[in-house]
């Protein structure tokens, strides 16, 4: 069963990482495009028509992909985790219906009107049109996030021990936790980031080629500009979902920071640690101090506490969630007993610990004190995977803000020959992959630092999965990562073929490779 959950999660894993190699361009991009045609609008300068159908084309490319990888995921909720889906199917399907109905549909609707009807419409109209595609796309991000946010703090729902099943009591509460509303903001910010950094990067290739100069400085300019104020708005995002996840999964933030002994305030921050997981300690460790009680809780006189009182906690958890259990099975035996309904329904938050037992026994009257204690060690997931993907993710999202900050001073000052500083102009190229490694770094301290649980503290990601045999799984695997690495390729090819063609691509007549050369 344990390989069975194991490859179903790497699939997943698989096809949400690919998915997501698009999903950051898309969402900033957008932005971007009413950016550029705005002062189009506004300047009626011929030159920012160019820049947004250029970049528009870009960001086409990336879109057509991402939506063709995006497709099969949600489908994937019914065919490898299918109790999952019937669990919590009423509370999850709710925003992802409203994704589809509200979002998706007005951002495919219009990307269309904004490929096709430059010339059957007015510059404003246009405009109008680019704006609901940005609005689209980054609607389709909120309700998708509020959906995972749920997961991570699942808020606004009862479990229902007649229907077996947890039920939604509070949409709004859902709509507006502020573990969904931090990660949404976090995310798309980083989207914008991620653009920002794509659209620096190529602008900075033509200004070292001496390629289409004015076109290159005014994109410059404009990805600067925008992405300055996207990471100051990541890092600022960033700090509250750090706040609200040191209250809402205290076990991932102690495996974030390595932290194993409950810590007297103030608290130092690691900068550098070797977690040991079997003995419970970190074999190395160099830390600055105060820096944890201020990033983690903006306290100097609160304690941390550890992954050693956190475990002890869920010790006493899992010992009441296992009573729990066999009061629900009383009651599955007498559905007609209100008491006893009563006595279930008040004790069901711990229904969801009880549950991390019945990977070593069915038989929960036979749970012995060894399996409790195994249960409650592995509710705080492998720290050393989440201590340094939190750092790639946090000193790459500063390396952002330094690498704007230097972009807008030495374009916006009164020196505007910034195209003569290599080294910067080669920084922002070369950086171009990095948002990506810093979004998957996201990713995986927010998925992975969710074990041993598929809704945090109510479902346990081994019960989630469906039937399958591994011959199954290993067979779509294999499908999924073929088609998808097919797919990457065709969009890496696209992309390098038109960003090294830049605006000469749009067959104006106007660029540097037009003359005689491309139509």
């Amino acid at each position: 069963m344990e390989t069975l959950v194991d490859l179903s999660r790497l699939q997943f894993a698989i096809t949400a990482m690919y998915h997501f190699i698009f999903v950051p361009l898309t969402l900033g991009m957008t932005w971007l495009l009413v950016i550029m045609e705005s002062l189009y609008v506004v300047t009626g300068k011929e030159i920012y028509k160019d820049m947004t159908k250029f970049w528009g084309k870009l960001f086409g490319i990336n879109f057509a992909i991402g939506v063709t990888t995006g497709l099969t995921m949600e489908f994937q909720f019914g065919t490898n985790w299918a109790y999952y889906s019937h669990y919590v199917g009423d509370i999850f399907g709710v925003p992802l219906a409203i994704e589809g109905l509200m979002a998706f549909f007005l951002e495919s609707t219009f990307i269309g009107m904004f490929f096709f009807a430059w010339d059957r419409v007015s510059k404003k109209q246009h405009l109008f049109f680019t704006i609901l595609v940005a609005i689209g796309s980054n609607l389709s991000a909120l309700w998708i996030l509020v959906a995972n946010g749920w997961m991570q703090d699942p808020v606004g729902t009862v479990f229902n021990p007649i229907t077996m099943r947890m039920e939604l009591s509070s949409f709004f509460d859902v709509l507006f936790s502020p573990v969904a509303q931090a990660k949404f903001f976090h995310t798309v910010c980083a989207g914008y980031v991620t653009a920002s950094v794509f659209v620096l990067g190529i602008s900075s290739f033509y200004l070292l080629k001496k390629q289409d100069l004015p076109f290159a400085r005014r994109s410059f300019k404009v990805a600067a500009l925008f992405g300055l104020f996207s990471s100051v708005a990541v890092i600022i995002m960033g700090d509250q979902s750090g706040l609200y996840v040191y209250h809402a999964q205290p076990t991932k933030l102690v495996a974030i920071e390595g932290i194993w002994e409950t810590e007297q305030a103030p608290v130092g921050w690691s900068l550098i640690a070797i977690p040991d997981q079997e003995k419970q300690t970190n074999t190395f460790d160099i830390s600055i101090p105060y820096v944890g009680s201020l990033v983690l809780n903006h306290d100097l006189s609160t304690p941390i506490k550890g992954a050693k009182e956190i475990i002890a906690e869920n010790q006493e958890k899992i010992i009441k969630g296992q009573q729990a259990l066999l009061l629900l099975e009383q009651l599955r035996k007498d559905p007609h007993n209100p008491q006893l309904a009563e006595v279930v329904k008040a004790n069901s938050e711990y229904l969801g610990y009880g549950l991390l037992l019945k990977k070593y026994t069915d038989d929960l009257t036979k749970v012995t004190p060894d399996m409790v204690s195994k249960a409650a060690v592995e509710t705080v997931p492998n720290m050393l995977s989440l201590f340094y993907s939190f750092r790639l993710m946090f000193f790459l999202g500063f390396s952002y803000f330094v690498l704007f900050a230097l972009a807008v001073w030495s374009s916006y000052g009164k020196s505007t020959k910034y195209e003569t500083k290599t080294w910067l102009l080669k920084w922002a190229l070369w950086w171009i992959p990095t948002p990506w490694l810093a979004c998957w770094a996201g990713w995986f301290v927010a998925e992975y630092g969710r074990q041993p649980w598929t809704i945090y503290g109510i479902l346990p990601t081994y019960q989630s999965a469906s039937s399958l045999t591994s011959g199954e799984l290993i067979f779509s695997l294999t499908g999924f990562f073929v088609i998808y690495t097919a797919l990457l390729i065709v969009e890496l090819w696209l992309m390098f073929k038109y960003a090294k063609l830049g605006p000469s691509s749009l067959g104006t007549g106007k660029y540097q490779f037009e003359k005689g050369q491309v139509k």
